[in-house]
């Protein structure tokens, strides 16, 4: 049985843990290693984490049992009409179990309950989950090249239309 709840910000280790460890098993062959630490110390400290709490960013935490965390997801609102995904992540354990379609469909539900149209996220261009997304209804709407401090993020912007 899994549940997914919202995280608050005493969940903030938690989502450092679970971001760190998803970071060194996704990204490895992907980004340079100074980059790695540089996005973890930047965007997965605690108090980072629940700086992008208080700036919009609602974080949900998926688990096994209501006891072991497997992941997270972080939404915000873009616009009148889109939500975000900013942050979608899975332990390499728990992948392939069809968690990551339940955040989704957790996503699309609270898009529809709040009344936007689109879900969008962007998806680093080497990482796997973007065929993921495809066979979930995704589409590129973008390739985009954003500079970050010093690095650049070569990302797909994916959206989805709610309905």
């Amino acid at each position: 049985m899994f549940t997914i709840r919202k995280a608050d910000p005493e969940d903030a280790a938690t989502i450092q843990h679970l971001g760190t460890a998803v970071y060194h098993t996704t990204y490895t062959a992907i980004l340079s290693r100074a980059q790695i630490d540089f996005m973890l110390h930047n965007n997965y400290s605690p108090e980072a984490i629940q700086q992008s709490m208080l700036n919009g960013q609602d974080f949900y935490l998926i688990f096994q049992q209501e006891t072991q965390p497997l992941g997270f997801m972080a939404l915000q609102k873009k616009s009148e009409d889109i939500l975000r995904i900013e942050k979608l992540y899975l332990l390499a354990s728990s992948q392939g179990l069809g968690l990551g379609k339940k955040l989704l469909d957790f996503a699309l539900n609270q898009a529809i309950e709040h009344g936007f149209s689109i879900v969008e996220l962007n998806v680093n261009r080497g990482n796997k989950a973007y065929h993921f997304y495809l066979k979930q209804g995704f589409r590129v709407t973008q390739e985009v090249d954003i500079p970050y401090y010093g690095f650049i993020l070569d990302d797909y912007v994916m959206q989805r239309l709610v309905r």
